[in-house]
């Protein structure tokens, strides 16, 4: 008799093709606002954070509305396996197109990447879920998806470290490039493992009372695209209704789409009622979880290029210009201008002080004993390394975590899956106050930060992660009825674009304040907000999951 496995064995097939899907994406979202932000001298567009900002937004928030609806296409029509290598395949062009330095590449890029991701994202969630249902592994479940979700930060950790090293030796085409080739090994790691996931792709075959249902969904993205016309051309006394023409249409598409999850929740029977319930409830307070934690391709993405000193250790030096994980900054185009103290002054070439101004903007707040002579260089680590911080500390604390929840659970003392979310709320609150220290210790930016601000403010947003995303997957296949569990996963994801879009509009609102310190409190209030809200509601939404 053979040993009893203790996970599926399709699990690693899955990690490994998760890993190399985070891979893609992180590298290309590493460099996201950096490739929009930067001079066209420098192969970007030259657009302003504001600008840079509001599109990052919309883009991360399409990419996880998607999903919904490549779920419910999953469920009813493709099947789980087609609908991933489609999706996959469709985000490696989309990597690729990236490279090609024109605009209409660039928004075509973004729209088959945002279509890919929602065939792809939420149907290997769903897949990973099936295969826990077994009874052998069903009290794996928890564990299972942070396995999963430790495997593929690992992808993500990597990847910015190769986008440096594309970016610096061949440049911004030759990173997304290598996005898109990490994309496509993802699809093929997925197909070797085919068999070992067959038997719970389990596509339901439509019914004929079912029709009903797909003609009303088909009816909801209809008017969600008519809804989504009219706020793009709709325009108000000071032009567009929120903030951008995008945002307007971004909002008012979702008002049918939450409207479609509503009516599934007032038309579903009793039994289902209380889970769908529970699952909208968390949906809607970690929007703002979603919305702070997602800045750090934004806001922190900025502070860690304009506010924190990058120049690279001693110790790491050889290595990390041996890689070539090492950006060139140089002192140059040196001339007298107005007085103005938020100028530094500098030594030429000459040993004679000057004023500089037409220099790069990372000299702006540095300690002038810093100041390289004119004409030499600043050897900086790329701002992109900073999105390695967060998947470095998943996967260095989730053995941690797992070990911690394991500990209470021999113990009978495991808090349940609403439990560690609202934990994981009020930890990631605490991670904003670790950036309002940096702010001030740095007299609002005048001073450049020390790195380990930054790492100090990830190491505590994992923690609250650890205690909320994977455990939000988990949740869904907990509580979802079989009939639309893949929707249920569109539905998480939809939760996380809503908090997508609100964290880009928060990002490009960086500029607007005066007092760094003021941006971070706001994400405090938003965060404690959510947490308290959901202790309140603690006590009924434990009850429906001891029920499971």
């Amino acid at each position: 008799m053979s040993k009893e496995r203790r996970y599926p064995e399709g699990l690693f097939f899955l990690v490994f093709t998760e890993f190399w899907e985070r891979f893609g994406y992180y590298l290309m979202i590493g460099l996201f606002v950096l490739y929009m932000t930067a001079e066209k001298t420098a192969g970007g567009f030259g657009w302003d954070n504001a600008d840079a900002s509001d599109i990052y937004g919309t883009f991360i928030a399409a990419a996880y509305l998607t999903p919904f609806m490549g779920g419910l296409l999953a469920d009813l029509k493709l099947g789980y396996r087609f609908s991933i290598i489609l999706g996959g395949t469709m985000m490696g062009i989309g990597y690729c197109m990236l490279a090609i330095p024109q605009m209409w590449a660039f928004y075509t890029a973004l729209v088959i990447m945002v279509i890919g991701n929602g065939f792809f994202k939420p149907n290997i969630s769903t897949l990973l879920g099936n295969m826990f249902n077994d009874p052998r592994y069903k009290d794996k479940k928890d564990t299972g998806y942070n396995i999963f979700y430790m495997g593929i930060n690992i992808g993500a950790f990597i990847c910015n470290f190769i986008g440096a090293i594309m970016l610096n030796r061949i440049g911004w085409n030759g990173a997304f490039m290598a996005a898109g080739i990490g994309m496509f090994i993802g699809v093929i790691t997925f197909i070797i493992g085919l068999k070992h996931y067959k038997h719970v792709d389990v596509r339901r075959e439509p019914k004929p009372e079912d029709k009903p249902f797909i003609m009303y969904f088909a009816k909801v993205m209809g008017v969600g695209v008519v809804f989504a016309v009219i706020g793009w051309f709709f325009k108000g006394n000071d032009g567009s209704i929120l903030s951008s023409n995008a945002t307007d249409a971004f909002f008012m598409f979702c008002i049918p789409v939450i409207f479609f999850f509503a009516t599934l929740y007032f038309k579903s029977n009793e039994e289902e009622k209380k889970p769908l319930g529970t699952m909208f409830t968390i949906f809607l307070v970690v929007i703002l979880f979603w919305a702070i934690f997602k800045q750090n391709g934004t806001a922190l993405t900025i502070y860690a290029n304009n506010y924190t000193d990058r120049e690279c250790p001693t110790v790491f030096a050889p290595a990390a210009k041996a890689l070539g994980c090492v950006e060139k900054v140089e002192a140059k185009n040196i001339m007298v201008p107005q007085l103005d103290e938020q100028f530094r002054k500098i030594k030429d070439e000459k040993g004679e002080t000057v004023m500089c101004q037409d220099y790069p903007s990372y000299f702006k707040n540095l300690d002038p004993d810093k100041f390289p002579p004119h004409g030499q260089t600043l050897n900086l680590l790329n701002t992109n390394i900073s999105q390695s911080i967060n998947p470095f500390f998943v996967i260095a604390l989730t053995p941690l975590v797992i070990a911690f929840f394991a500990f209470l659970k021999r113990r009978g003392k495991e808090p349940t899956t609403a439990t560690k979310i609202a934990y994981g709320l009020l930890i990631s609150a605490l991670s904003t106050l670790v950036m309002v220290a940096a702010v001030h210790y740095t007299n609002n930016g005048m001073q450049k930060a020390s790195y380990w601000w930054l790492i100090a403010g990830y190491g505590v947003i994992t923690i609250g992660e650890l205690c909320l995303s994977p455990m939000g997957l988990s949740m869904v296949s907990k509580l979802s009825p079989p009939r639309l569990t893949a929707l249920m996963m569109g539905g998480w994801s939809l939760a996380t674009s809503l908090g997508n879009k609100v964290s880009g509009e928060l990002g490009k609102n960086w500029d607007k304040f005066d007092d760094k310190s003021n941006f971070f409190w706001l994400n405090f209030g938003l965060l404690m907000f959510a947490t308290v809200l959901l202790f309140f509601l603690l006590k009924n939404l434990n009850k429906v999951f001891k029920q499971e």
